[in-house]
Parts: C-alpha cells; structure tokens; sequence
C-alpha cells in the first residue's frame, strides 16, 4: 500500500468510527449516562446546527413544551467550564428560548476533530435531513478535514443516485445555493438536478431568481418555479398582411398565422363579400385537389 492509499484507508477508517461512534449515542445506548447540566454552559460550533424548516421548529417546540426529552443532547466538555454541542443544538435553543437552565445531556468522549465528525454524521443520518443539508455537511467534512468526497459518501452509506442528487448543488449559481441555505426544506435534489441543468445551460440568472421566489413563497411548488427559470419559447415572427386590391379600391388583406389563411374584407358590404370568396375558394381548392388526384 503506498502512501496515497495508506492515507485514504486511515481517513475511511475515521469517518466508518465516527458514524458508529454517533448512531450508539443517538440510539441511546449511552443515555444511561445521561444527566442535567447547565444549558449556560453549551456553546456551538458554527455551520454545525441542523436548518430546521418553521414547521419543523414548531412541532419540535410543542413537542418539548409537553414532553420530557427523550433523547439527550451530546456535548463534549471543553475542559474550561464550556460545553461544545455535538448533537442537539435546535433542542438546547428551544430549550433555552422557554426559558429552562438545564437539559438532559450526554458527553462525547473524543478530540474536536472526532467530535466535527460525529456531529456531521449525526445530521447526515437524520431520516428527514433535507438534501442541501446533507450537500452542507459533505462540504465541511472536505473544506474542514480534507477527506474526498468518495471518502464521505463510501461511510455515509447513501446511495450512488441519491449521492448525484446532493452533488447537483454544486452546479447551482452561487446566489441560489444562498436563498437555499435559508430554507433547505424549500429543494429537493430531483429539483436540484433539473435547476442544474438549467444553469449549466446558461440560464443561471432565471435559474437564482426562481430558486429566491421559491424560497420567499410557501404556495409556489418546485414545479412552478421550475417552469419559471425554464427559457421562453420565442414566437415565430409572422409576416405582415398583403392587401389584394380591386383596381384603387381595396378587396382584402390576406394573412397566414400558425397554418390559417385569413382573408379580412373591408367596406360596407364585407360579410357579402367574404361569402361570396369563401365559396370561390371552396371551389377551386376541390378542382385543385381533383386535378392531383387524376394527375395522380
């Protein structure tokens, strides 16, 4: 094994740990563990909470509000009086927004290294985790830690299809991928992939503009605001009317519109006269179509 593959193989040997290390903590096989400790004392790390959509916030707040927590928030003791939360930051601020000092914890043995990995995996592995939040949390692992994206989706455990639904973020214009962060509820990858191909055709501007409305909106659907960053299809441009006089005076004008001849008589007596026309056409496009047939 070379050093390249040495590296790789130690970089997924930390990332498989860290995965397992945070679904025992999450499944509570260490909640008995567990105890109160001072919400004052939890600080976060930031880019690290999860974005919560307004009616997941709501359901989780009424939740807490009448229940007791079941699943203690994880937190690694920085040794100064501080905590840093590890896994549980929207339930420590729910907490502390109703005005509670203390909430049931768990400690998280380990570096600040293992305790960034065990947070990024404890959001990759929530079931409702939007798509640009797990997309979010595969760039920390690669900006913060350096491991490759084959490293990240090889212990994520996630799918090859639902891998280039995340990455098709990455092809979004970078003002869209702002809005999105807003709300991450608001996208999905499927979306994601079609606004991608959108922007890659070089409909970025509709594309951001459609993606901010979506955001901004809770009626407008992905399909809506897909149709909205698509390109308009251009009519072609029509000729101009021919006028068809009769010596000074003028007969008709004679238009074709999308497959229609139209035929527009002026003066007093112009429904006679397209009567009159009407049936002179008939008639000559039946000699005429009489003619191939015989010619035939």
């Amino acid at each position: 094994m070379n050093q390249a593959e040495e590296k790789r193989a130690i970089a997924e040997q930390e990332l498989v740990e860290a995965r397992k290390r945070i679904e025992a903590l999450e499944s509570g096989a260490s909640a008995a563990g567990a105890a109160e400790i001072d919400i004052s004392t939890l600080v976060e790390v930031p880019g690290r909470r999860r974005v919560l959509s307004p009616t997941e916030y709501t359901e989780l707040r009424e939740n807490l509000v009448s229940n007791p927590l079941i699943h203690p928030i994880v937190y690694r003791p920085l040794g100064d009086g501080r905590n840093e939360i590890v896994s549980g930051a929207n339930r420590s601020a729910i907490y502390r927004d109703l005005g509670r000092t203390k909430i049931l914890g768990v400690p998280f043995s380990g570096d600040a290294k293992s305790a960034e990995l065990g947070a990024t995996f404890s959001n990759l592995l929530a079931p409702s985790l939007p798509d640009y939040e797990k997309y979010r949390q595969f760039g920390r692992l690669q900006d913060e830690f350096g491991f490759t994206r084959a490293d990240i989706i090889k212990a994520s455990g996630l799918s090859e299809s639902h891998i280039q639904r995340i990455l098709a973020f990455d092809k979004l214009p970078a003002e869209a991928r702002l809005a999105i962060a807003l709300r991450p509820d608001r996208l999905g990858g499927n979306a994601a992939e079609a606004f991608a191909a959108l922007a890659t055709a070089g409909h970025g501007e509709e594309v951001t503009k459609a993606i901010q409305a979506l955001v901004a909106s809770e009626t407008l659907t992905q399909k809506q605001a897909l149709d909205m960053a698509k390109p308009k299809a251009s009519k072609p441009a029509q000729a101009p009317a021919r006028a068809i006089s009769n010596g000074k005076k003028k007969l008709c004008d004679v238009s074709v519109r999308n497959g229609v001849i139209g035929l527009r008589f002026a003066g007093k007596e112009s429904d006679v006269s397209a009567q009159e026309w009407a049936a002179k056409i008939e008639d000559f496009i039946k000699r005429e179509i009489d003619a191939m047939n015989s010619n035939g």
